[in-house]
């Protein structure tokens, strides 16, 4: 049986951690650099690091706070935001990224996926979908992509652009659906469990979650993969142990929160 994982995100704009409900109205939530060496510690199986607003204002993602963070930490660092080119994710994977996402420009160019999936391999190729459920003219509801931060909607179906994707090299999808994204009232299980359904390729569930009862959701009737989280952990509502800890009591698979050696030293043998 595979290891579930649990993985927080820093969503960042202009080099601080911020979180907001539905993609807007955020508030500050720390130093990128201070909360993932937190999470380091804490015992997270791999860390996702958005800038969120890069796409929006046409920049490149900062590749000085990814280096600063890759410095700090020892777990696996998944980057996206403001990556338009195979230079812009060579840039972030030098920097010290073990895998870079890939949204708003993937949908431009698809290309890009078979590009960075060449280089990389599969493995360092991530697809990130922000999907949302919209209301048809006809009155039936979609599954719709959208990029800019989810600022703008594409028309394109969800499940059919997670299939391209993953034929195109994607080795992992972050499946983020507005809807949820920041409201505490859990994972959209209906529409992570369709995309995990849909593809052969890991799907990480996030948006939404409000407590370890959530993510227990997710990774079983969901079928996801992984659990991602934000609000939770950055304001200290509940601890990756704590997450953990209940989710292995209910079965599920997962890697245990390790503490670390102690320091201290046992007296003896002085002059």
């Amino acid at each position: 049986m595979l290891t579930k994982r649990i993985i927080p995100c820093l969503d960042v704009d202009r080099g601080r951690v911020v979180k907001g409900v539905r993609f807007f109205n955020h508030v500050d939530a720390g130093d990128p650099v201070e909360q993932a060496l937190f999470y380091d510690q804490s015992g997270a199986d791999e860390l996702v690091f958005y800038d969120i607003t890069a796409s929006h204002e046409d920049r490149r993602m900062m590749a000085d706070v990814v280096r600063r963070v890759a410095d700090s930490v020892f777990m696996p660092i998944t980057v996206g935001g403001g990556i338009r080119t195979i230079d812009d994710a060579t840039q972030l994977i030098q920097a010290g990224a073990e895998k870079v996402s890939i949204n708003s420009a993937a949908v431009q160019n698809p290309g890009l996926i078979n590009q960075i999936a060449r280089k990389f391999g599969r493995c360092a190729t991530v697809l990130g979908l922000d999907a949302n459920r919209v209301k048809r003219s006809d009155g039936l509801e979609s599954w719709e992509v959208f990029v800019n931060g989810g600022r703008v909607g594409t028309g394109r179906d969800v499940l059919a652009w997670a299939r391209e994707a993953q034929e195109r090299g994607a080795g992992e999808i972050v499946l983020n659906v507005m809807n949820s994204d920041g409201t505490l009232e859990g994972y959209d299980i209906q529409m992570t469990r369709a995309v995990s359904e849909a593809v052969r390729i890991p799907v990480v569930a996030s948006g939404g979650a409000g407590g370890p009862e959530d993510m227990l959701a997710v990774l079983t009737v969901g079928k996801a993969d992984a659990a991602l989280a934000a609000s939770i952990f950055h304001f200290r509502k509940w601890s990756i142990r704590q997450v953990k800890e209940f989710l292995a009591e209910h079965g599920v698979n997962i890697r245990p929160v390790v503490d670390p050696p102690s320091t201290s030293r046992s007296s003896g043998g002085g002059k």
